[in-house]
């Protein structure tokens, strides 16, 4: 996966607002051609990792607690948005992406890379029975099922490419298995 998280951030440039930072994975990859990213985290023990990660990369990044539903920042703030495998768990997944759109500049991209709904309608059912009874409540407020390509395009965004993909690849097919990576630029 750290290929595919080069890839996400690879050619950013300005102001980065990054949603659900986690413990600062993404932190090292970021160019030097960002000028500032503002990582939102709402965990305190994740957002204690972050800050230790941040602390050890050129680019300045400020970590805050705060909810991508309600990101601490004005209108028009960013250059880009980065989610990256947190969307499946935040509890309104509409609201963050509008919330995204709202702090983004006109133009602004948003970068994402997150696990997704099956193509197939077998593994979408089984995701859909995972997600009504046991996965949220052991893995974090996660939602396997969620369509965030469809969700994306509905708060406002322009989809740009998007590749699905298998991760890991091979294997039984888990409920969290597929994936995709793309862009979507913010509507004026």
């Amino acid at each position: 996966m750290g290929e595919r998280r080069a890839r996400l951030l690879s050619g950013l440039t300005g102001a980065v607002v990054e949603l659900g930072c986690g413990n600062g994975l993404n932190f090292a990859r970021y160019p030097a051609t960002v000028t500032r990213v503002l990582a939102v985290e709402p965990d305190p023990y994740l957002r204690r990792l972050a800050e230790r990660a941040a602390a050890q990369t050129p680019v300045p990044i400020e970590v805050v607690d705060a909810v991508a539903e309600h990101i601490p920042a004005d209108d028009g703030t960013f250059d880009a948005a980065v989610a990256s495998l947190m969307l499946c768990s935040v509890p309104d997944q509409h609201a963050a992406l509008r919330e995204v759109h709202r702090v983004l500049k006109p133009g602004g991209q948003l970068r994402f890379l997150e696990h997704v709904r099956a193509a197939g309608p077998g593994l979408a059912r089984v995701q859909q029975a995972v997600d009504a009874t046991v996965w949220p409540r052991f893995f974090g407020g996660c939602h396997t099922g969620r369509d965030t390509a469809a969700a994306i395009g509905r708060a406002g965004f322009i989809l740009g490419e998007v590749e699905r993909f298998d991760f890991p690849p091979g294997g039984l097919p888990v409920p969290a298995r597929p994936h995709i990576i793309g862009t979507a630029t913010r509507e004026s």
